[in-house]
């Protein structure tokens, strides 16, 4: 069973908002060159889920880390995904309803997350943060850190080399260009989360910073 618990239109963003989910999902596949599966387990791999959290997918698209997720928190666990695009979401809804797991999912923005203080166990964060300018960059750090429970974790995962290394289709995927590493870990630490570690995903341009709220 899924749920879109909310079906209003999202706040305003002024980040980049993808409305073709077909097309990405197939532009993701042609990027991670069929691996698409491989990466995921790679990324979920630093967030270190345990059965029985609450995690939070930011900017989660079509679905995908967010399934991935509710299979390793299990029937004792609960995962949100937000998404500014309603059509992202609809395939997000109809994918995790083909795999039977329970996963909530609601329209709203990175900057403005509808979720109460203190919330989550974790929050996720993959390949959104270049689509936003820096401001709202600082804002959705400043949200993920309030909704996260003391001691919980944030992983941020984004393009981290030039966006013109990239040609063709895949360019579309970050045509709002990258974020440095060092900016990834400052947004991070301006916002009160404390620095784990950081580096390279181990795929393309990926990397990763991993960060947690003090206890």
């Amino acid at each position: 069973m899924t749920g879109t618990t909310d079906r209003h239109p999202a706040p305003r963003t002024a980040g980049l908002v993808i409305h073709a989910a077909a097309r990405y999902d197939f532009l993701v596949w042609l990027f991670t060159l069929g691996r698409e599966r491989a990466l995921r387990e790679t990324i979920l791999g630093f967030a270190n889920l345990k059965a029985g959290e609450t995690v939070l997918d930011v900017g989660c698209g079509t679905g995908s880390l967010a399934i991935g997720a509710k299979r390793q928190v299990g029937s004792t666990g609960a995962v949100y995904g937000i998404d500014a695009s309603p059509e992202m979401l609809a395939r997000a809804s109809r994918k995790a309803a083909k795999t039977g797991l329970e996963i909530i999912f609601r329209n709203g923005a990175a900057q403005a997350l509808p979720f109460a203080d203190g919330q989550f166990d974790a929050v996720l964060s993959t390949l959104m943060l270049h689509h936003l300018p820096r401001t709202a960059r600082q804002q959705c750090a400043g949200e993920m850190r309030r909704v996260l429970k003391p001691g919980g974790r944030a992983l941020v995962v984004d393009f981290g080399g030039s966006a013109g290394q990239d040609k063709g289709l895949l360019a579309h995927l970050h045509r709002h260009g990258h974020v440095k590493l060092g900016d990834i870990v400052a947004l991070l630490g301006d916002a009160g989360l404390t620095i784990v570690d950081s580096g390279a995903v181990g795929f393309r341009n990926l990397q990763f910073v991993r960060a947690s709220v003090p206890a």
